[in-house]
């Protein structure tokens, strides 16, 4: 068995034409989208992450705001910045840039944030709504898996869904969502951790198989069942020699050994990874039209 590959890039341009038409129809009331973004120190990672959304955001007519400062930036500083933008009647989103210097508390970022401006869905207020089933902004990857498995036709009603990794960005608000009775969820949900025993005994018995937790080719052919979906959310760096860079990035999923069983699966890069940012931009769409 060869596994189909879920190809997030091209179902992400499909996400992003459909945004392109909403953006038109907003512009047409006077309105346009816009989006803040706010990157603080020289993290290089960030710097391409911010860059790519901003990247994005032009692509499908989103107006977009980057406001640079040094690492040494005080915390006050940075809240007072946050608070000037929840203001801001053209700024529909607010997206601070992960992680944040040492000085800085992350929780209190968060929590200066807008929730109606809260597009990357962290903000209690919005987690709260998520767990209780009544979401205003999902967090962008999770929303962007669960829009990965349906839009490929591999929808997760009905199923049992292995989640490897319980962290607050992907696994637990993940689990969250597709417990849910709604559309696109409805799912049986198991969540496995550093502390689950016997885990390939669970990791076989799922229909759908999550990866999160951040350990490249962590899961491997004997730890899937035939036939099983693989959602690979992994990034990591692992050397290569026979590459400029020195490095080349692979998913938390053997690729080559388990795509000869599984059904389907994404890859790392082109999998998760487009979805997440399809995901930011529909939920700063989603607030202007709200707003």
């Amino acid at each position: 068995m060869t596994a189909e590959i879920i190809d997030g890039k091209k179902i992400s341009a499909e996400i992003k034409e459909g945004l392109k038409e909403k953006i038109s129809r907003l512009k047409e009331r006077g309105k346009v989208p816009g989006l803040a973004a706010v990157l603080v120190g020289d993290n290089p990672a960030s710097q391409v992450y911010v860059n790519m959304k901003v990247k994005a955001c032009e692509e499908i007519g989103i107006l977009s705001e980057v406001s640079r400062y040094p690492k040494e930036l005080p915390e006050s500083e940075l809240l007072e910045k946050i608070r000037e933008l929840n203001l801001q009647e053209h700024i529909h989103g607010i997206l601070v840039q992960f992680p944040m210097p040492v000085q800085i508390s992350e929780e209190k970022v968060i929590l200066t944030i807008d929730s109606k401006k809260d597009v990357d869905g962290f903000h209690p207020f919005n987690v709260g709504m998520m767990v209780a089933g009544k979401p205003t902004f999902m967090p962008c990857t999770p929303l962007g898996i669960q829009e990965l498995m349906v839009r490929s036709g591999h929808d997760p009603s009905g199923k049992h869904v292995v989640i490897l990794g319980r962290g607050s960005l992907v696994g637990r608000p993940l689990a969250v969502m597709l417990f849910q009775k709604s559309k696109g969820a409805n799912a049986t949900v198991s969540i496995c951790h550093t502390g689950t025993r016997n885990l390939p005994e669970i990791t076989r018995q799922a229909d759908i198989l999550i990866a999160a937790m951040g350990k490249a080719r962590f899961v491997t052919k004997d730890m899937v069942k035939p036939g099983v979906v693989v959602i690979d959310v992994g990034t990591n760096r692992i050397d290569d020699p026979t590459t400029k860079s020195g490095y080349r990035l692979v998913g938390d999923v053997d690729f080559d050994s388990v795509s000869q069983v599984a059904s389907a699966i994404t890859p790392v890069p082109g999998g998760v990874g487009p979805m997440t940012i399809a995901m930011l931009l529909s939920n700063t769409v989603r607030s202007c039209e709200m707003l």
